[in-house]
């Protein structure tokens, strides 16, 4: 995924959406059981789950996802599967209510601007703040707020991307010694477990 000559189909070369296509055997990813609809999905859902393997959270931890579009859900879909405490953090009320009634997340915060949103990550974390904190908004506003989310020895991953500059001040990292990474795209191995995982119906891909 880090390749100094990577090609995407679609991204660096033409051929996403071709009608028929020739390729290499070993990098295809089978399955007798889905559906189209279903394998459609995987790649998708392949982002959120390399990004919650460089979080890495523990079973227990507090994570933080911020921004409920398409690549947030897919975090969370990992983030719940660590058996993590994961709180949803969007400008969209009616983003957390799917969060809530269909992806079972129930601590939702609702981002008014005003710093309440911190105060109410302090409320559900018992002041701790989040031990991983993924952004998937693409926003260098968020992203750059995002690190004022992260408790001591904790961590921050960015899996939106933005061409805009991200500031945010060296003190408050330095004083609780955070991590910041990057996660791009996926892994072949993460394809594999995606697969297995909607064969088992450990993820739903219905909603």
């Amino acid at each position: 995924n880090c390749c100094e000559q990577l090609k995407v189909l679609g991204v660096m070369m033409d051929g996403g959406l071709t009608e028929q296509l020739l390729l290499p055997a070993r990098k295809l990813h089978p399955s007798a059981r889905l559906t189209f609809d279903q394998l459609a999905l995987v790649e998708t859902l392949a982002i959120g789950c390399h990004a919650v393997n460089r979080g890495a959270p523990a079973s227990g931890d507090a994570v933080l996802v911020i921004g409920a579009g398409p690549i947030g859900l897919s975090v969370i879909e990992f983030t719940k599967l660590s058996g993590a405490k994961t709180i949803v953090l969007d400008l969209n009320e009616q983003r957390l209510d799917f969060c809530r009634e269909t992806m079972g997340v129930q601590q939702t915060i609702l981002s008014q601007g005003d710093g309440s949103d911190l105060e109410e990550l302090q409320r559900l974390t018992g002041g701790a703040l989040a031990q991983v904190v993924f952004d998937a908004t693409g926003s260098n506003k968020s992203m750059s707020n995002a690190l004022n989310y992260v408790g001591f020895t904790g961590r921050l991953v960015f899996v939106g991307i933005t061409t805009q500059e991200i500031a945010f001040t060296q003190p408050l990292m330095h004083r609780r010694e955070l991590t910041l990474l990057a996660s791009r795209n996926a892994l072949p191995p993460d394809f594999t477990r995606i697969i297995q995982l909607i064969e088992e119906g450990r993820i739903d891909t219905r909603p």
